[in-house]
């Protein structure tokens, strides 16, 4: 199967499947999300979930938590993983933000990276998500399931994974594509023990022709 017909095939698919997809953290502006984003570095979305509602209550702005200190935002994400390095990144983020931005979170990639705790894939899923711009951010989930469905070919980084996936896709259909990606993978493409036999997609994928296919 040539590799366009890959890409196609999985775009129609899962516009049939899963014409809906969108993160599953919870927020109502983008300063919420980035905080979330934030902390879901090597975390899940369910534990940052059940952390934001008071982190969010106590600091309901930039500027509210860019006021605060270290120690203070500490107590409220404790339970996340790596507190003390999230919570140093959340009010360097927010002073930043607030200094720098005039509290406003940036659409632009480059800019967000300025931020303190926010690296690519951080600022793609809000120039993605909140901005609906065509970035492809590239978190565990999408750089397994990307190469195990054959859309990445010898992609070493994430980098290199981002940049195929941009390259192949439509524009119109990154920024769904990059929910597809990562639901497929929290779901049914399981890092240690896939679930082929659900998976929709085994007609198209290089992992299972080459692990199952007779």
């Amino acid at each position: 199967m040539k590799r366009e017909e890959r890409y196609q095939k999985f775009i129609t698919y899962f516009t049939e499947h899963r014409p809906i997809a969108e993160t599953e953290l919870i927020y109502d502006n983008p300063y919420q999300l980035l905080v979330s984003v934030i902390l879901s570095a090597q975390c899940t979305d369910k534990r940052v979930n059940m952390t934001t509602p008071a982190l969010f209550k106590a600091f309901p702005t930039a500027e509210v938590m860019a006021a605060s200190t270290q120690e203070e935002v500490f107590q409220y994400i404790k339970s996340i993983s790596y507190p003390n390095n999230k919570a140093k990144h959340l009010v360097g983020m927010a002073k930043m933000l607030v200094h720098d931005f005039g509290g406003v979170v940036p659409a632009d990639v480059d800019e967000l990276q300025k931020l303190p705790g926010v690296g690519r894939k951080t600022a793609n899923v809000i120039a993605s998500v909140v901005f609906n711009q065509a970035s492809m951010p590239v978190d565990t989930h999408v750089f397994r399931v990307a190469a195990r469905i054959g859309l990445t070919i010898n992609a070493k980084t994430p980098r290199a994974a981002e940049d195929q996936l941009v390259h192949h896709l439509p524009k119109d259909k990154i920024p769904i594509a990059h929910h597809w990606l990562i639901l497929h993978g929290r779901y049914v493409c399981l890092a240690r023990k896939p679930k082929c036999p659900e998976c929709g997609i085994t007609g198209i994928c290089k992992y299972y022709e080459k692990n199952y296919k007779l």
